[in-house]
């Protein structure tokens, strides 16, 4: 029984060693190409649950008086610019509970929404539409970034313009003739001038950008919905695979899967390429909303948010943006209702001339996200 102990010492050690060290890998996804090195985006789409895992060593160790809890210690500080993308002090604000509950309208702030909507949930007349233009006009919303917004023949593009009239300026760009997207829209109160349709090749995903005038000056906003990580149904295929006890079959599935999974992060790293470029020749202050389908520790998030040191002399221009949960948010961020509220996928990034006052996620039924709010001062 002592060296079945001791067995089990060793290799608490041991895992705990290799756990650490992936995790400090993680802390460099948001910096590497996912094709420069293939397994990295991987460890950083699985940090969530690494981090957990070491903080459950870490208590381990704490209980034990051991001094390996160090190891712990380091991966979860070493990760600490994820951490403070999906955690902020204080956990509470009562102040943002009332204003998500009650809609409080102040004057001199604009507030902005991004919400994947998951076409309607493929309804035909239209009460999921209804029911989310209700609750947006109750948090007085200014403007509105939608996505998936999967018009159908029953429940078409009026019908969605209908229920969105309190915002009587609209943008719903219409696909290029030949190509399949799945579509976005944008609502505003303000009107909107410049617009434009960005469409990526091998893609049904897209972006868009808008000017709007607002009281005192004009914003750039983005709204996109990066490539689709079909980690859902990859993850169907997959289970049936399992359920006929085929071992070659599991295993091609599971290498689908995997393939798949690279590929999107590869799709991913190149929309944000072009975004990156784009956000950087704004001529005015800018927002940068969407479903990004990639987490904080991701090169996707990295790139588009902009590098916070600053570039190298004779660089061009970087983004510089802010997250705007780190600037006005508190406690526990996620937005995809799926893997145990583990995934922030949605965001509303803005430069630092727009101050964010207020930054919250309210849980509703209506999609398999949950939409993302942000005050800030006008």
């Amino acid at each position: 029984m002592k060296a079945f102990y001791r067995l089990f010492y060793y290799f608490s050690i041991l895992l705990t060693g290799v756990l650490a060290g992936v995790t400090l890998v993680g802390a460099f996804a948001g910096n590497t190409a996912p094709e420069s090195f293939k397994l990295i985006p991987f460890i950083g789409l699985g940090l969530p649950v690494l981090l957990l895992a070491n903080l459950a060593f870490a208590i381990y160790w704490t209980i034990r008086w051991r001094c390996w809890v160090f190891l712990s210690l380091i991966a979860l500080f070493g990760n600490w610019g994820y951490i403070s993308c999906v955690l902020r002090f204080p956990l509470f604000s009562p102040a943002s509970e009332s204003i998500a509950k009650l809609g409080t309208y102040t004057p001199g702030i604009l507030t902005v929404a991004t919400y994947n909507v998951d076409a309607f949930n493929h309804e035909h007349m239209g009460y999921s539409c209804k029911g989310i233009a209700t609750q947006m006009q109750n948090l007085q919303a200014d403007i509105l970034c939608l996505q998936e917004v999967g018009i159908n023949s029953s429940f078409n593009i009026d019908s969605v313009c209908a229920a969105f009239s309190n915002w009587p300026y609209q943008y719903v760009p219409s696909a290029p003739e030949g190509k399949e997207l799945l579509q976005l829209a944008v609502f505003s109160r303000y009107p909107i001038r410049e617009q434009s349709l960005i469409t990526y090749p091998d893609s049904k995903n897209c972006s868009l950008w808008c000017d709007i005038e607002i009281p005192g000056r004009t914003i750039r906003l983005f709204n996109n919905h990066l490539q689709t990580t079909e980690v859902t149904r990859n993850k169907r295929e997959l289970e049936k695979e399992l359920y006929k006890e085929d071992t070659q079959k599991a295993e091609r599935a599971a290498l689908t899967l995997i393939d798949g999974l690279h590929e999107n992060f590869r799709k991913r790293a190149g929309q944000a390429d072009v975004l990156k470029q784009l956000i950087a020749d704004s001529p005015y202050p800018t927002l940068v909303c969407g479903d990004f389908n990639s987490l904080p520790s991701s090169y996707v998030y990295h790139t588009i948010k902009g590098n916070k040191k600053g570039n190298k002399k004779g660089d061009k221009k970087d983004n510089k943006l802010q997250d705007g949960f780190q600037t006005s948010g508190h406690g526990y961020m996620y937005t995809f209702k799926f893997f145990k509220h583990l995934l922030r996928i949605d965001y509303v990034l803005h430069s630092p001339e727009l101050k964010s006052t207020d930054y919250f996620s309210p849980d509703w039924s209506y999609s398999d996200h949950n939409p993302v709010v942000m005050r800030m001062k006008l």
